[in-house]
């Protein structure tokens, strides 16, 4: 993400089909192109007046808060983290087709949870005790895994947190298709992930950690 201002909207690395039965393509189009692309505007929108901030990364916009003027600091938490975050979660999705996490990820979360199982169960209770908007996360807890929840649209990254996968539970990322039912949007969502983008997630945190510690 070293993108900076102007920042686009990043496309989907798949059709909007491709999450179908787990998430319709309405859905779908509506979260990315609407939801996403509103975040992306809003964020250009804050940054444009101050040429200060036009270099730096998205990164460094959601971590560096002294640096950004006081009347930009909420929109650019804001919506920088809505950019972020939707990144993370578009991407760290594949065509529905249950598989199990290999390699480091896999050997880490065997390490920090026992088992796979324990891992869903305890992103299924963060996602699910996330009172309104907001996502369950796993993350990198300074070599550590760990399963936290945020709301609204926080960024788990800093000094000794680095963001591996989200499950976004904002109504508008399931409540077209799911109404209420966020039980079952959580749980279908499992046989989404892209294990092997939060293989490259994981090995991208060693590198946060030793750049910023």
């Amino acid at each position: 993400m070293n993108e900076t201002y102007p920042f686009s909207l990043e496309p989907l690395p798949y059709d909007y089909d491709a999450l179908e039965p787990v998430i319709d393509a309405e859905t779908l189009r509506f979260h990315h192109d609407k939801h996403l692309a509103a975040y992306v505007e809003k964020l250009n929108a804050a940054i444009k007046p101050h040429q200060d901030l036009h270099n730096m990364t998205l990164e460094q916009l959601l971590t560096e808060p002294d640096k950004i003027p006081e009347e930009a600091k909420t929109p650019v938490k804001n919506n920088g983290g809505g950019v972020y975050n939707h990144q993370v979660y578009f991407n760290a999705m594949e065509k529905d087709e249950f598989t199990t996490p290999e390699g480091e990820i896999g050997k880490a979360i065997e390490r920090d949870f026992g088992s796979l199982d324990a891992f869903m169960k305890e992103m299924t209770e963060a996602a699910l005790s996330q009172f309104g908007s907001g996502y369950g996360w796993l993350v990198n807890n300074n070599g550590k895994l760990k399963v936290i929840n945020l709301p609204n649209q926080d960024v788990p990254l800093s000094d000794t947190l680095y963001p591996l996968l989200p499950v976004d539970v904002w109504e508008h990322a399931y409540y077209l298709q799911y109404q209420n039912r966020r039980p079952d949007y959580v749980n279908n969502w499992f046989s989404l992930i892209n294990w092997d983008y939060v293989n490259k997630r994981l090995e991208d945190s060693r590198q946060w950690f030793e750049e910023h510690q």
